[in-house]
């Protein structure tokens, strides 16, 4: 994962991320146009760089210690729509068009199962 000196992205956007220890930085997918919050991931700077630039999630694994595009294997894509870093530089926001499902229990959000308060409860 990069350093803030090998980014490969804008220097002033770099300089702005706070990084986990692992130069990690959480990343909340919303659905762009029902404010769903469906999932949450971890980029790194290439991530963050992939997803950019290509208009598709890309996320850093950290069970598999490996970059993964949103959609390559399930189908399941997320057609990212915008991106912003929030006030203190430690959480992106990607908003994105969910194609399927975007939780890997094949649920449409990873914060339907269980909630602890609030409706259903």
């Amino acid at each position: 994962m990069n350093s803030t000196a090998d980014s490969p992205l804008d220097p002033d956007l770099a300089r702005r991320l706070k990084r986990t220890a692992d130069g990690l930085v959480p990343a909340v997918a919303q659905q762009y146009d029902t404010g769903e919050v469906l999932m949450l991931g971890w980029m790194d700077d290439e991530a963050l760089h992939r997803t950019l630039t290509t208009g598709r999630c890309t996320y850093w694994s950290r069970s598999r210690q490996e970059y993964w595009v949103k959609g390559d294997t399930s189908g399941h894509v997320q057609h990212v729509k915008s991106v912003a870093l929030d006030c203190d530089g430690d959480t992106l926001l990607v908003k994105v068009d969910q194609v399927g499902a975007a939780c890997h229990t094949g649920t449409r959000t990873c914060f339907d199962a269980d909630v602890l308060l609030g409706e259903g409860t």
